[in-house]
């Protein structure tokens, strides 16, 4: 493993590319390939979250998952994704789980298909695990979903985008990943919004989410990087997307791709044991 700190975080996220195949994947299958994972290097793993199985039924044992785990050996955090109260108090029973994920979409039309609350019911809805999470010594990530636009004719724009990250940051939310949910992102608009929140909110960590086409990842990891994002979201292969959009979506930002751009050592990421964690995905996306 490299023995310099890394100065660009990549956040692994097998949830992410497995929660929307159609075929369960068996439980023992995601263990090991997380397992696996957790090796690697990466700053966080996005490992499972806690919501309705009948929403995401590939989801449905994450808990399972966890307990098979082996974290003695590595410095990994795991994040789960919890979308409602409930779902929070699920994952807080686990103290394993360092981080809880929440997927606060800035359109209203999304907001209600993915979480089934209005916006100013979602921000209730944060406040409250927000404080369930400071009570249990753990840290909430918020990500800004449809933050590079949405499909619906809702309002977007910088000033959009400020103003939830500015109330949100208020409850002392600290990590904010700006997430493209159904891949409009073009490197203008991600460096128009990294050029205007990163300087204005120093005090936080602000990173990308990006859905992308394996033509056109290399000028959204550049655009963003140049804009002073230093906390990346990526799926090895590129597998994956938001089962809740209900469009065809471009896939997550490969993460190969973003550590051919920005570097093994910048990462912190192990390149020989990455290879094989990358080998093996196909076995477990079949």
């Amino acid at each position: 493993m490299p023995t310099t700190t890394p100065t660009i975080k990549i956040i692994e996220c097998p949830r992410d590319a497995m929660q929307g195949r159609h075929d369960f994947i068996p439980t023992k299958v995601k263990s090991a390939y997380i397992q696996q994972l957790l090796a690697c290097g990466f700053d966080t793993l996005d490992f499972g979250s806690f919501v309705s199985p009948k929403a995401i039924p590939q989801m449905r044992d994450t808990a399972e998952v966890l307990g098979q785990l082996d974290l003695s050996a590595t410095a990994t955090k795991l994040l789960a994704i919890v979308a409602n109260i409930r779902g929070a108090k699920d994952a807080l029973t686990h103290p394993e789980i360092d981080y809880l994920g929440y997927p606060f979409s800035i359109s209203e039309t999304f907001q209600q298909r993915n979480t089934n609350a209005t916006l100013e019911e979602s921000l209730d809805r944060v406040k409250e695990i927000q404080g369930m999470t400071l009570a249990a010594g753990k840290e909430m990530v918020l990500y800004i979903s449809m933050g590079f636009g949405n499909p619906y004719g809702d309002p977007w724009n910088v000033e959009v985008v400020e103003a939830w990250v500015s109330k949100l940051s208020a409850l002392d939310i600290r990590i904010f990943q700006l997430s493209d949910t159904v891949g409009v992102s073009s490197p203008a608009n991600i460096s128009y919004l990294f050029n205007s929140l990163i300087p204005s909110y120093p005090d936080l960590e602000i990173g990308a989410h990006l859905h992308t086409t394996p033509t056109t990842w290399e000028e959204k990891v550049v655009a963003a990087t140049n804009a002073g994002c230093r906390r990346f979201d990526g799926a090895i292969r590129g597998f994956g997307g938001c089962p809740m959009a209900k469009d065809d979506l471009t896939g997550n930002m490969a993460t190969e791709n973003l550590l051919a751009y920005l570097g093994y050592g910048a990462t912190g990421i192990d390149e020989t044991k990455f290879r094989q964690a990358m080998a093996n995905s196909a076995g477990v996306f079949q």
